[in-house]
């Protein structure tokens, strides 16, 4: 018997300016983790905006990002261990006087508590994959924004 899936969201945060731009980071000191957008596990009971909200937060520093609209439900093992995880995607926006770069320390008590992560708006469509194919639903946003490789 299989478990349930660990409940995730994940957050396409665009920046509309000349060229639409996508909110990624990268984690300091872990080039392997690769190129990535927030996301991470809703807590029991959390409604999942409030959650795609929380996890931009906590992996960024951002708090003015707006949630446009759910994207889609992905059901997807963890890329190392194989469990079961649901993630639902969304859009949200961030205003064009976004700081274009900044690094940003996690607080907190999860996993990532003490990391910190380069965090930066690239322009759409990317010029590379995400890591674990994050970018693989962009294209429902707008399919100018699918990824080229």
């Amino acid at each position: 018997m299989t478990s349930p899936p660990r409940i995730r969201v994940a957050a396409y945060v665009i920046r509309l300016r000349a060229l639409p731009e996508l909110l990624v980071f990268d984690h300091i000191g872990m080039p392997r983790a690769g190129t990535q957008i927030p996301a991470g596990g809703a807590h029991p009971g959390e409604e999942l905006e409030q959650a795609v909200l929380r996890e931009v937060a906590e992996e960024t520093g951002l708090l003015i990002p707006s949630v446009v609209r759910r994207i889609i439900v992905e059901d997807k093992p963890h890329p190392d261990t194989g469990q079961p995880r649901r993630t639902t995607y969304f859009h949200l926006e961030a205003p064009a006087t976004t700081a274009d770069a900044w690094h940003h320390t996690v607080r907190g008590d999860g996993g990532d508590a003490g990391l910190t992560f380069a965090c930066r708006f690239v322009p759409l469509p990317l010029e590379r994959p995400l890591a674990d194919a994050q970018d693989a639903w962009l294209g429902h946003i707008d399919p100018l924004w699918t990824t080229l490789v």
